[in-house]
């Protein structure tokens, strides 16, 4: 039997989905195809709309091997194993003469636990187990999630959070769940057999593609202890996310309340002795803390390097002390000695880290108002343990919607561990880079505008001037705006001001509400307008005439005392490298892109990006910033676009009188 074309099986994947092919999709698909045979690399950048999923998704299908998709976002998981795979693989069913399995994976916290949930929690300060159904006021919120979630548990067939609508809060959820490190095992748990965790790992074992997230992804190549099944295929989807939760996953953070936790769980299952000096340390190092700065680390002052020495020798004490003592008057034993040692094996980890003192780590003070401070540690660069765990022993493909920055790959590119495009090696992967485009015509579907005549931004200044030209800018759209913003206060500051200029101009504020209620509501009223700071940057889709005018405050570089950005920034000046352009321009670049792709999601929408910023038009980096975005028509006057929102704003209103 003649094996089916590429063509053929896009052709057919698309039809079934309802949608329509397009060249850049197709582009993309012969050369991920090409990447997979020739066990290479592929950074493809895909715009809005080009159908990057089946992009991808189709020809991974077609090569028989085993598949690994790795996304950033819940909504993309969602999207690829409840309708792209699916209607792709029964409409490839005929022309494979094979129907390829797949199924989700997430991190362990993400299931119910069993065990927990009929057990109870291990109680810090009492002797084995408390029920937390009996613990919370049945009137209580927190007792209404705890009764949905029994009752939810005897009716889901995953047991993942992310099946539970409505949701839960985070405390009620970490009543019922467990980190891989408090799992019992499935061989020691009395619902081993039962476990959802578990089953989800049998199904990922047995499919031909998993679809898992970044996190776990991150979990998978640092800790060494294989998490997904073997595979010869890596799909990165929204790949500009990378870099920054391998990043997270890396980070270690010592707080005293955590300190404090880990003594209450483990002291009554050592003897007194050792739970002492554990208690000591953990003292000690609270003093420490409250007098903590915030601000890096260049090196670890004397008294925080006693206190953290203190802190691992003792929890090093504990931990042995727990492996080789029992206590059988403590209820479910098991349970209540897995979860002490989690949190002393983490406060061991993070204390010995740092005492260590990597030049290759970031070390630093935060302080946070409810929480108080913490202690954070961080790889400087997670390029070179891309490198080694990505891109080794099998065909990765990372695909995003902003990947090309300032005109090439090579930002991106370096910070994954890869060097410049065509270097060759011992070594060094090979990878090309392609921009398959879009199928939206920019330069007639957008303007962006920069407001070349206002102030330039000061940090936390007053910016009366800005304000003034946002409030022109949207009575001139007519509402329809989303404002995204540099810091959290700036978008309150924003949306208390405008709210009382022009109340006929609702404004809804990130974090007044949920992120999804605060979309729908936004998309429902073309008056209404969202503002909102970082995830709004990349998670709204409102394609129509809800979305005409995205604002961005400023451009969004990294605050100067943001501790690992500074970090890297001095990293690359020191190895001879343009810091600057290499960290805060990179970031400020992927995070506009990014910004300005909220604005065309439809070959009908038509609209402004405005950047209320001088300094995208008289800045050096200003050119590079400009080329990691959309070709709209580009201009710097306000009449000009002031005209244009209008016009814009009334052609909406007659299609929608019609």
């Amino acid at each position: 039997m003649t094996k089916p074309s590429l063509p053929d099986l896009l052709h057919a994947a698309v039809s079934a989905v309802g949608g329509t092919e397009r060249p850049g999709q197709v582009a993309m698909a012969e050369a991920v195809a090409e990447a997979i045979d020739d066990n290479s690399h592929l950074l493809v950048q895909a715009g809005t709309g080009t159908g990057k999923s089946l992009g991808y998704l189709v020809p991974a299908l077609a090569q028989g091997e085993r598949v690994v998709v790795a996304t950033a976002t819940l909504a993309l998981q969602r999207q690829l194993v409840e309708r792209d795979l699916p209607r792709t693989v029964d409409a490839l069913h005929p022309q494979l003469r094979r129907r390829p399995q797949f199924a989700m994976l997430k991190g362990r916290s993400n299931y119910l636990c069993l065990h927990r949930l009929h057990e109870g929690v291990p109680q810090d300060e009492e002797d084995g187990l408390f029920d937390p159904f009996e613990a919370a006021a049945p009137s209580s919120k927190l007792g209404q999630d705890l009764l949905r979630l029994r009752d939810w548990s005897d009716e889901t067939e995953t047991g993942d959070r992310d099946d539970l609508t409505p949701g839960v809060s985070d405390k009620a959820w970490a009543q019922v769940s467990v980190s891989s490190r408090e799992c019992l095992g499935a061989s020691k748990c009395a619902y081993g057999a039962e476990c959802f965790a578990e089953a989800a790992r049998e199904r990922a074992k047995l499919a031909d593609v998993v679809v898992t997230n970044h996190a776990l992804l991150a979990i998978d190549a640092i800790e060494g202890a294989p998490v997904l099944p073997q595979h010869e295929v890596l799909i990165v989807d929204e790949a500009h996310e990378l870099v920054n939760r391998v990043t997270g996953v890396a980070t270690g953070e010592l707080t005293p309340g955590q300190v404090n936790r880990a003594v209450r769980r483990s002291a009554k299952l050592v003897d007194e002795k050792v739970a002492d000096q554990l208690q000591t340390a953990a003292e000690g190092f609270e003093r420490v803390m409250e007098l903590a700065l915030p601000g890096r680390l260049e090196t670890i002052p004397e008294d925080l390097a006693y206190a953290l020495m203190a802190l691992r020798d003792a929890a090093r004490a504990v931990i042995t002390a727990l492996g080789s003592t029992r206590d059988r008057s403590v209820q479910d034993e098991d349970a209540v000695r897995k979860q002490a040692m989690a949190s002393v094996e983490t406060v061991h980890g993070v204390a010995e880290r740092i005492t260590q003192g990597s030049e290759w780590d970031v070390v630093w003070y935060e302080r946070h108002d409810r929480f108080g401070a913490s202690l954070r540690v961080a790889p400087l660069s997670v390029s070179g343990l891309l490198r080694e765990k990505l891109f080794t022993e099998r065909s990765v493909v990372l695909a995003s919607a902003t990947l090309k920055l300032g005109g090439d790959f090579n930002g991106v590119g370096a910070s994954l561990g890869l060097a410049p495009e065509g270097t060759t090696g011992d070594d060094l992967p090979v990878w090309k880079g392609l921009d398959v485009g879009s199928p939206f015509d920019y330069p007639k579907q957008g303007i962006l505008y920069v407001a070349k005549h206002l102030s330039r931004p000061a940090r936390d200044g007053e910016r009366g001037d800005m304000l003034d030209e946002l409030a022109e800018l949207m009575e001139a759209a007519g509402g329809r705006t989303l404002g995204l913003f540099s810091s959290m206060r700036a978008a309150q500051q924003a949306a208390e001001e405008l709210r009382s200029r022009n109340p006929e101009l609702p404004i809804l504020l990130q974090g007044e509400d949920t992120l999804g209620e605060l979309i729908k509501n936004f998309a429902a009223d073309p008056k209404t307008c969202l503002f909102g700071t970082l995830s709004l940057w990349q998670g709204v889709d409102v394609p129509g005439a809800s979305c005409q005018l995205v604002v961005m405050d400023k451009i969004p570089f990294p605050r100067p005392d943001d501790p690992l950005m500074s970090a890297r920034q001095k990293a690359v000046e020191e190895a001879g490298g343009n810091g600057f352009m290499a960290v805060a321009a990179t970031h400020a670049a992927l995070l506009m892109a990014q910004g300005a792709g909220r604005l065309v999601r439809a070959t009908g929408d038509r609209g402004v990006v405005a950047v209320l910023d001088p300094r995208l038009a008289t800045a050096r980096y200003g050119s590079y910033l400009k080329a990691s975005l959309p070709d709209f028509w580009y201009t710097t006057d306000r009449n000009q676009v002031r005209k244009s929102l209008a016009s814009i704003d009334a052609a909406s209103k007659a299609a929608a009188s019609d």
